[in-house]
């Protein structure tokens, strides 16, 4: 969005009631009818019953003009002082041509708010009325003030709804949207300088250009070419909070509906950040974690198209890479965080512009990479994340980290919310295979190749979906690029299993790529696989030995140079510069992160590479010394991997010496667990060491918390070996079991989660049926879902198959719709006297809601969970609806009220957030059971008692707290009230005799994780 359109500075809390005065209270077709009706039949200033004179028309003016220059910054006066009258004067004229337009206000909407703007502009100038001669600082004042008018005034005319066409409902949300922005940014960003705003714009320039294309694994393209643009290729995994052992209840308030709520609370992972201004974001090795950062990070810097991502509004983002950062002696201050990354730009920024923008609490912080530095720097890391919390409290915070590089809660204690990325699902990796062939599409010079491509990607889909040990290993980005790239240079064949994918990979890297596409000329000289993985094997093993995630380049050529002598095939193309040049441009392993550094594309070819190296020198010792450090884990696996059966019984023997003599259970479960992990690289082991393996880590089976199920389920299909069956356990540990073996995306898991089907547990079963999407459909719909007591039991449908199936063999009651069902697709197949709860969760294409589910005669519950389209409520008014749930994670400061609700007149229990603009809305009189989500610091508690008078129970959440008490003796004039939650100080509660009262104090600099990103 142009930041001039808020030069202004008004927010709408400012001009809507301004505008309003334009307008007659009961005009024609107020909510009466659905036909336009003529802007000049609404005009209070015109007409026989006018209530507003041409000379209150200049007051109101002269008011809006007042206030903009009252908000402005200081020594920012956006005009001349002895122009102010002259401004409004013009303004005044603008706003009288209201009356002049032949327009509707249906064909208003349509035209936008500049268009109305500039009709208004023309009608003057057409009349013959006076335009005056202004500065051009009067000028730009006068053109704010009436886009600003001029965008009221059609949100006026929205908010009129039962007159707006369906036709309409787009361009009103985006009126919405645009309002709630500017006050956004009004509220964000302070007055800045000149000099602030355009070294911001260069900055977000920057940072788009920088972080907007990623590296295509394996795709032959030119340097120039050899970029995946970041919107192609940003897929949206899921990501599941790390605390939150039960899913949160509806309502908070108790009651039917929140018991029989499903098991699941996995989230995209960008809308999981939402409601969080800090958040610990761990995740295994390629799983997204850096995309992520650079999505964020380049959402940002456009500032476009950021619905449902109100959090990023009006902020400037950091990506402060630990790698890089870390190396130096002390790590930076915010005037330093440009030349740690080796930002061009550092020498251009205004002096103090990093303290300004922290300090306005305007900054999203994306510290990258916990477990990429030594685990020594860890400590240090924490205290200065510590230091700068406390100097700028009010920013957005993301730190990434592998899932065991630091311990649960690791920062807790700084407010921080955990959550995990999760595995991609089935449709995940047919995104992803899709969209890198699309990607590689552009290096076929024939249709013949294209052709062939096409077939290779038809067939990669059929292997994923029918080989178990193929469909495990692509469930992150990184292992499914790898996958794609080796199906294609090895024309449909792929060897089975982690080290074999990866040795091929490596061939194909180093060797075969260049080999296949005539990359040298006659006599030009060729560097052999051989030689070059000893050279990286170098490399890979001193960074990983001195903890490091890059080395200087100069250190890189000194390590190669130490090396020629035991590679003297290498010496062939030159000394050690010469060689490093030819890795970093050849091998596609290696990169240059800055001028002067070197690092490898992706960790996990580090950690391969420095495995072999460590299995060569067998430094055994060095191994078993560093198992319970993070950074380790992975080399560790792959050491079993590319052992010898007498190395690998050594390795894991002294493994689990180290174990038994940890302090602590946590660590000892975590090499229990990685002992367990390495059998799936170790095919040829003594069996009294694989025994001895299995045996211990049956100490910690089965899991007695989620959290643990999910850690327990990283050993992989080993682990459905191990756990027990239903019979004799507590209905919590069934849950955990199932947990665990619904993460292991393999048809082995299958037998096993259909011994719970028959489980009486509502929370076992709801994880039952929300895992459908990760198995084979027919499959796990026979064994599993078909065996389920449909008793308070939602079924989940992500596809029309999966639809399909529930209800050919219904009734089903209970339903759950995840993702971008069609309003056809609802209609078509729902039967409408059978549905009775349901839940549409992520979908973005539904925006009738009438034409959707306005046939389920007999629905009782409605659940809208990140449906940002379907906000008209128009349609369901014959609905016995008791209950709606409208949910919006990402819109953490917006609040949005659906229209039409008042409609619902059966309604009982409510849902929703609210902001100051919504509380005009109409809401249903019968509302009992209220749970409201307040996106500002205040709410009014005088106006809860008179809009819901049959108020029974009431749960009031701030997300970014509030340094407000509240007082709830309003509340006094509800005669049915029994129960108060809220997470305020509160006062007035001695008005409240005989009802429970439940609050607590959450400060409003969110050092305990509230708040929203």
């Amino acid at each position: 969005m142009d930041p001039a359109v808020i030069g202004a500075r008004l927010a709408s809390s400012v001009v809507t009631p301004l505008i309003k005065k334009l307008f007659v209270k009961e005009g024609p077709g107020a909510g009466l009818v659905d036909e336009p009706v003529r802007i000049s039949s609404l005009l209070s200033f015109r007409g026989e019953k006018r209530t507003l004179t041409e000379k209150d028309l200049s007051k109101l003016a002269a008011e809006l003009v007042a206030r903009a220059i009252r908000n402005a910054g200081p020594g920012e006066r956006p005009c001349p002082a002895d122009e102010d009258e002259l401004v409004a004067e013009q303004l005044a004229t603008t706003l009288y041509a209201l009356g002049d337009l032949d327009m509707n206000d249906v064909q208003a909407v349509r035209l936008g708010h500049q268009g109305l703007a500039y009709e208004l502009a023309h009608a003057t100038r057409t009349r013959g009325r006076t335009t005056l001669r202004l500065s051009q600082g009067g000028t730009l004042l006068y053109e704010r003030l009436l886009d600003t008018a001029c965008l009221h005034i059609l949100h006026f005319f929205t908010q009129r709804s039962a007159f707006v066409p369906r036709t309409l409902v787009e361009q009103s949300g985006r009126l919405s949207e645009l309002i709630t922005k500017i006050d956004i940014l009004i509220e964000r960003i302070p007055s800045q300088t000149a000099q602030d705003a355009g070294f911001e714009r260069r900055y977000a320039e920057y940072m788009t250009g920088k972080h907007s294309t990623l590296t295509i694994v394996g795709i032959d393209l030119s340097h120039a070419e050899a970029t995946w643009p970041l919107d192609a290729a940003y897929l949206s995994l899921e990501a599941v909070s790390s605390g939150e052992e039960r899913p949160l209840s509806a309502f908070g308030l108790g009651g039917e509906e929140p018991a029989a709520a499903p098991q699941h609370t996995a989230l995209p992972a960008d809308r999981a950040l939402s409601g969080h201004q800090r958040v610990l974001l761990r995740g295994v090795a390629g799983s997204g974690k850096t995309t992520l950062v650079q999505w964020l990070a380049v959402s940002t810097a456009r500032q476009e198209s950021l619905r449902g991502l109100e959090q990023l509004i009006g902020r400037v983002p950091f990506v402060l890479p630990l790698r890089t950062i870390a190396r130096r002696e002390s790590l930076p201050s915010p005037a330093s965080f440009l030349t740690s990354v080796h930002n061009p730009l550092d020498g251009a920024q205004p002096p103090g512009w990093a303290d300004r923008v922290l300090t306005a609490g305007r900054g999203l912080l994306l510290i990258d990479g916990i477990d990429e530095i030594p685990e020594r720097d860890r400590e240090r890391t924490r205290a200065w994340l510590s230091d700068l919390l406390i100097a700028y409290p009010d920013n957005l915070w993301v730190v990434t980290s592998r899932p065991s590089a630091v311990a649960d809660d690791w920062l807790g204690a700084q407010g921080f919310a955990e959550f995990t990325l999760s595995p991609m699902s089935r449709e995940d990796m047919a995104a992803f295979i899709d969209r890198w062939h699309e990607a590689a599409r552009q290096t076929c010079r024939t249709e013949e190749e294209r052709a062939t491509l096409g077939a290779y990607q038809s067939a990669l889909h059929t292997a994923v979906r029918t080989k178990q040990d193929l469909s495990r290993l692509a469930t992150n980005p990184l292992m499914c690029g790898l996958i794609c790239a080796l199906h294609r240079a090895r024309r449909g064949y792929l060897p089975p299993g982690r080290k074999a994918l990866y040795d091929a990979a490596l061939s194909m890297l180093l060797t075969r790529r260049d080999t296949e596409r005539h990359v040298y000329a006659p006599g030009d000289v060729q560097l052999d696989e051989e030689p070059q993985l000893q050279l990286l094997q170098r490399l890979a093993y001193y960074l990983i030995r001195n903890g490091e995630a890059e080395l200087d380049r100069d250190r890189a050529e000194r390590l190669i140079e130490e090396a020629l002598p035991s590679v003297p095939a290498a010496q062939a193309l030159g000394d050690a510069p010469a060689i490093l040049r030819h890795l970093l441009l050849r091998s596609g392993l290696l990169r240059e992160p800055s001028v002067s550094t070197v690092d490898f594309v992706h960790r996990t070819f580090q950690d391969y590479l420095g495995a072999k190296a460590a299995v060569e020198a067998w430094d055994v010792g060095l191994l078993i010394r560093n198992a319970h450090d993070a950074q380790w884990e992975d080399v560790i696996r792959m050491a079993v991997a590319h052992g010898r059966p007498r190395e690998r019984a050594e390795l894991l023997r002294k493994l689990l010496d180290v174990a038994r003599h940890e302090n602590g259970a946590e660590s000892a479960l975590r090499l229990f667990l990685l002992a367990m992990a390495c059998l799936e690289h170790a095919p040829d082991l003594d069996p009294a060491i694989r025994d001895e393996v299995t045996r211990n880590a049956m100490e910690f089976v089965p899991p007695m918390t989620i959290p643990r199920a999910r850690e327990l389920a990283t050993v992989g299909p080993l682990v459905l070996e191990l756990l027990p069956g239903p019979e004799g356990l507590t209905d919590e540990v069934a849950e955990c079991c199932v947990v665990t073996a619904s993460r292991i995306p393999v048809d082995a898991a299958i037998p096993y989660l259909a011994r719970f089907a028959d489980h009486p547990a509502v929370g076992v079963r709801a994880q039952l049926a929300s895992s459908w999407g990760r198995f084979d459909t027919e499959r796990y719909f026979h064994e599993v879902i078909l065996r389920l007591d449909r008793d308070d039991l939602y079924f989940v449908a992500e596809s029309m198959q999966h639809l399909r199936l529930l209800l050919d063999t219904g009734p089903r009651p209970w339903l759950i719709l995840r993702g971008d069902f069609t309003a056809d697709d609802i209609r078509d197949n729902l039967d409408g006297e059978e549905v009775t709860r349901l839940r549409l969760n992520r979908n973005h294409v539904v925006e009738d809601l009438g034409a959707a589910i306005g046939h389920l005669t007999n629905l009782e519950t409605l659940y809208l969970t990140d449906c940002l389209r379907a906000v008209f409520l128009t349609g369901l008014s014959d609905l016995p609806l008791r209950t709606l749930v409208f949910e919006t994670p990402g819109l953490s400061g917006v609040g949005v009220v659906p229209y039409r609700m008042e409609k619902l007149t059966a309604l009982e229990r409510l849902k929703v957030t609210i902001g100051h603009a919504s509380m005009e809305r109409g809401f249903p009189p019968n509302i009992t059971w209220l749970d409201l989500h307040v996106v500002h610091e205040f709410v009014d508690t005088a106006w809860l008692s008179s809009v819901f008078p049959r108020l029974r129970h009431l749960n009031i959440l701030f997300p970014s707290g509030t340094d407000r008490s509240i007082d709830l003796s309003p509340l006094a004039a509800l005669p049915d009230l029994e129960t108060v939650t809220i997470n305020a100080e509160i006062s007035g509660t001695a008005s409240l005799p005989g009802v429970t009262v439940t609050a607590s104090s959450v400060s409003a600099r969110p050092s305990a994780g509230a708040g929203s990103p």
